[in-house]
C-alpha cells in the first residue's frame, strides 16, 4: 500500500510488518505474534519488535489485523448521544481496552428495537470483536441471538442468560434511596417519570427503576398517592413530563426524574416557565452524571457508578474475546447524592 506525502505529493510506501520483522531481525511470524499480543511471546522480543515499529513509524493496518483474527475494535450501542450518562460508561470502557490495543465505536441506535437491531447487524457486519449494549430495548430473544454471533455484554439490563455477560447497577434500591429520602423530607404527593417502552421486559433499568417506585412507595402507605408520568429519558422527555405535571390537577411536590438527562429536561422547561427546583417542586435524577455538580444545576441524583460499569464491561468483553465462555452478571450497588434540588417540605418544596 502506497501513501501520498502531503507537502511533496510523492508516493510514500507504507511499512509493512515485514519490514518492521527485518529491522528487528525476526521472523515475519515472530512480528505478527508480537502485533497479536499472543500468547508464549517473551517480553524481550516484545520491546525488540517495538522498537522497531516505532523506529519505522509503523502503524498496524486495521483489516489486515482483522485478517488475522481480529479488527481490535469493540462496538458500542447506545440510544441516543445527547445523554451524559453514556459518556461515563463509553470512558470506563476505554480505560480498560485501549491498553490492549482496542478502539470503541459508537454507534447510537434509537429507542426502538428494530433501529436498535439494525444497528446491532450492521456493526457485526463491520466485524467488531465484541458489542456492548447500554440499555438496549431489544428483547430478551434478539439478545440471545446476537450472543449467538458476537461475544456480547449488556450494561443495565439485569439479565441471567448464559448466553451474554452483564452489569448493572441495583435499579431497585436506588429507587428506593430516592422515594425514602422524599418522604423523609415530609413528601407525600410524588412523581416518577416513567420510560416509555415498546415491551415490558421485566429485566430493563426503567422497569425494575419504576417497579421499585411503586414498592418503595407502597411501603410508606402512599400507594395511591403515586403518580407515573409516561415519557422518554431524555431532555425532550423531561420538557414533556414537566409540562403534564404541571396540567395535573393535583399539585405533586416532589419528582423523581428516573435519569438525570430527564431531569435537565424538567429543569429547562421549568426555567422557560419562570420557576426553579425546588421552589416549584424537589427533584432527584438518577445516574450522578458529570453535569449534576455543576453549581446552576446541583442535582439530588443517585450514583450508579457509570464508570466502574464502563471498566467491568470493558473487561467482560476482553474475556470473552480472550476465549471465556461461561457468563458472568454484575450487580453494583448504588448510593444516593444529596444536593440542593431536595428540600423538606416545610422549607417550601
Amino acid at each position: 500500500m502506497t501513501q501520498i506525502n502531503a507537502e511533496t505529493g510523492a508516493r510514500v510506501r507504507r511499512v509493512t510488518i515485514v519490514d518492521v520483522a527485518q529491522h528487528a531481525g525476526v521472523s515475519t511470524a515472530s512480528a505478527s505474534k508480537v502485533l497479536r499480543n499472543a500468547y508464549g511471546v517473551s517480553e524481550a522480543m516484545k520491546q525488540r519488535v517495538q522498537a522497531s515499529m516505532d523506529a519505522l513509524g509503523y502503524r498496524p493496518h486495521r483489516p489486515a489485523r482483522g485478517m488475522r483474527g481480529r479488527t481490535f475494535t469493540l462496538g458500542l450501542l447506545v440510544s441516543d448521544i445527547e445523554n451524559p450518562f453514556f459518556s461515563l460508561i463509553a470512558d470506563g470502557i476505554t480505560s480498560v481496552v485501549r491498553s490492549q490495543g482496542y478502539e470503541l465505536l459508537i454507534s447510537p441506535g434509537g429507542y426502538d428495537a428494530g433501529s436498535q437491531n439494525a444497528v446491532i447487524d450492521a456493526l457485526i457486519d463491520h466485524q467488531m470483536d465484541a458489542l456492548v449494549l447500554i440499555g438496549p430495548v431489544v428483547t430478551g430473544a434478539d439478545l440471545e441471538r446476537i450472543a449467538g454471533e458476537i461475544p456480547l455484554v449488556v450494561v443495565g439490563r439485569h439479565s441471567r442468560s448464559a448466553a451474554l455477560d452483564s452489569v448493572s447497577g441495583d435499579d431497585e434500591l436506588g429507587s428506593a434511596l430516592v422515594v425514602d429520602h422524599l418522604v423523609a423530607l415530609g413528601h407525600r404527593r410524588i412523581a416518577f417519570v416513567a420510560n416509555q417502552q415498546d415491551s415490558l421486559e421485566p429485566d430493563r433499568p426503567e422497569s425494575v427503576r419504576l417497579a421499585g417506585f411503586v414498592e418503595a412507595m407502597a411501603r410508606h402507605g402512599l400507594a395511591e398517592s403515586a403518580m407515573v408520568v409516561d415519557s422518554r429519558w431524555s431532555l425532550t422527555g423531561g420538557h414533556e413530563a414537566a409540562r403534564v405535571i404541571a396540567e395535573t390537577a393535583e399539585a405533586v411536590t416532589a419528582v423523581f426524574a428516573g435519569a438525570d438527562v430527564t431531569a435537565f429536561g424538567i429543569m429547562s422547561e421549568l426555567w422557560e416557565r419562570g420557576l426553579r427546583v425546588p421552589d416549584a417542586y424537589s427533584l432527584a435524577g438518577y445516574d450522578n452524571s458529570r453535569m449534576t455538580s455543576i453549581g446552576p444545576i446541583d442535582l439530588t441524583t443517585v450514583d450508579q457508578s457509570g464508570f466502574e460499569m464502563g471498566e467491568t464491561a470493558g473487561r467482560l468483553a476482553l474475556e470473552r474475546i480472550g476465549g471465556r465462555t461461561e457468563s458472568r452478571h454484575v450487580l453494583l450497588r448504588p448510593r444516593l447524592i444529596l444536593r440542593s434540588t431536595t428540600r423538606s417540605v416545610a422549607a417550601g418544596g
